[in-house]
């Protein structure tokens, strides 16, 4: 496999190692597609080079991003690569304020926006008068909509002329907060992406990979692991516009999918529809026999036994990339007995990909080994810290944030709790911000009685300490997850209206069943005391899809309502 220094690196090897093959498609609402090959995406990349210089952006000048994922999106990240500008990418789900916030801070030059329906209004954020330019046009042919840009003969040898990228040059800053005070911008050169690439290629056995992109091109987890990665292996990507799950299922099966990297809330929705069919199907009973067979089985004979199910999914699933929040060990199995193995990874945007689990190495309830050339370390108080050569460079402009991410030996320090297991495997215990301290002492970790509660059956709480000793639980009710389960039927906290037909006691009755099959696994410390529902149907979550716990604790610190007793 060769070695990159830099992202042009990747796109010069991939575009002449695998040429006309598919590398990037677009499915539409309507079922219509379009498909770019390697070199139709290296040509791409610097018809958008050549327009951004042509607009007045010099080396070294930002460039806001802000706009679902499309082929247009990885071609203007490249064509700003060749013209020496330096990404600012912008998610969707980033309140107005966030955005308006991270443009001034980044003191940005100009808008990349997407378009359609499901596109941002630069008015929302009040940017209407920001320069601004669609992906579409900056990526379009020669010519096409183009006001002011000459594009003369010779055009491409100027632009495969301009200097290109030292591993030193920052790609990109993404800016991990911007919901209160100033956003940290996290500064990420090619030598530290190529490097978590290179790292990625040693937990991923050779295959071939057709993948349907879910999460956006705004998170580095996406960039890394699903469209760089997949140009080092000539994989086909195919972004899909619409969230409609059946829209998104017959994506994955007509793009005979082999490989997804997904967070756990779409797995979590994924396998969802799979219970349903079989529901509807009257055949539970036997599917979840046939589970507890396959289980013991090899992944190739248990694919054969639910053949039926991967049918429905392509054909080719077989492995599944999954990180950014807990994964149930329940919800890992079930897949896994389908024969399609479960990697979780963990890592943060300032340090890449730390730690992961292989195709060989993947059990319940870990993150895996430290990737080489990473280097991980537990402090005193098991802080996970990291070393090695994916590290970001520092926050923008922001030396006094950097300096306190960094141990005075030079580690990142992840804000993470974890423990290793006898086996050397790493596993996730909290944020060392959110630990509860109990008056004898004892520490009590939120996201250890969290996961409790989420295999007993709570899909999302927010454990908090509402009184000194006091534990208390803030659960969503049975549906209200933001990606509901077939048959639960959402209600409302007891301030506000019940669905119709929903009886608050049986709903009452079933979480409280499940928060004591969660004290019975749980030491006596961490035992939750009470519970309260949540009044929304989701909790308020960061653009990275974490929930903002000091929102939750802030209402859990009101009595109101009334929590209710465990006793």
């Amino acid at each position: 496999m060769p070695s990159w220094s830099t992202l042009l690196d990747i796109l010069d090897d991939a575009a002449n190692r695998y040429g006309d093959k598919p590398a990037l498609g677009l499915r539409r609402d309507d079922g219509s597609s379009m498909r770019w090959s390697f070199h139709e995406l290296d040509r791409r990349t610097r018809i958008v080079a050549w327009r951004l210089r042509s607009l007045g952006l010099q080396p070294g000048d930002r460039l806001l991003t802000w706009s679902p994922s499309t082929p247009e999106l990885p071609a203007v990240y490249y064509g700003a690569i060749r013209a020496g500008v330096v990404v600012v990418p912008l998610d969707l789900r980033m309140a107005p304020d966030a955005i308006e916030k991270i443009a001034e801070r980044a003191e940005a030059s100009r808008l990349a926006i997407g378009t359609g329906r499901d596109a941002p209004d630069p008015r929302d954020a009040r940017l209407e008068h920001f320069p601004t330019s669609t992906l579409e046009a900056l990526a379009a042919e020669p010519g096409e909509g183009d006001s002011g840009v000459v594009f003369p003969p010779d055009w491409q040898a100027q632009v495969l002329a301009w200097p290109r990228p030292r591993p030193e040059d920052l790609f990109e800053i993404i800016f991990t907060s911007g919901t209160t005070g100033n956003p940290k911008g996290v500064m990420l050169t090619h030598h530290c992406i190529a490097e978590t690439i290179g790292a990625i290629h040693d937990v991923i056995p050779p295959q071939e990979h057709r993948v349907v992109s879910l999460l956006p091109l705004s998170h580095l987890m996406e960039q890394v692991a699903a469209l760089f990665y997949a140009l080092t292996v000539g994989g086909d990507i195919l972004y899909v516009r619409s969230r409609n799950p059946r829209v998104i299922f017959e994506a994955i099966r007509d793009h005979r999918v082999t490989t997804m990297l997904v967070v756990p809330q779409v797995l979590d929705l994924f396998w969802s529809a799979v219970e349903r069919e079989v529901e509807a199907s009257g055949r539970t009973a036997a599917f979840d026999r046939l589970r507890s067979i396959a289980r013991h089985l090899p992944y190739r004979a248990r694919r054969l036994i639910f053949r039926s199910v991967h049918q429905r999914l392509g054909g080719s699933l077989n492995l599944l990339v999954c990180a950014a929040a807990f994964l149930p060990p329940q919800l890992q199995q079930a897949w896994e007995d389908l024969g399609v193995v479960v990697m979780q990874g963990y890592g943060a945007t300032e340090c890449g990909m730390a730690s992961v689990t292989t195709k060989d190495d993947h059990g319940l309830g870990t993150v895996g080994r430290t990737i080489p050339p990473i280097q991980v370390r537990l402090a005193d108080d098991g802080e996970i810290q990291v070393s090695g050569p994916t590290l970001f460079s520092g926050y923008w402009r922001d030396p006094e944030a950097t300096a306190a991410a960094f141990t005075p030996d030079g580690w990142y320090r992840t804000g993470d709790i974890g423990r290793h297991d006898s086996d050397g495997h790493l596993i996730l215990m909290g944020r060392t911000k959110d630990i509860i301290v109990l008056p004898n002492g004892l520490n009590v970790y939120p996201e250890d009685i969290e996961n409790a509660l989420r295999v007993a059956g709570i899909r999302d709480s927010v454990v908090v300490e509402t009184q000194p000793g006091r534990i208390e639980a803030i659960v969503l009710a049975p549906g209200s997850h933001a990606l509901p389960q077939g048959g639960d039927i959402p209600v409302r906290n007891a301030s506000g209206p019940l669905s119709a037909g929903v009886d608050p006691v049986v709903v009452r009755a079933q979480i409280d069943a499940i928060v004591r099959a969660a004290n019975a696994t749980l030491a006596t410390h961490q035992r939750v005391v009470s519970w309260r529902l949540w009044p929304e149907a989701d909790f308020p979550r960061t653009h990275t899809f974490k929930v903002k716990r000091d929102r939750v604790r802030a209402w859990a610190a009101v009595d109101e309502p009334i929590p209710v007793r465990q006793g």
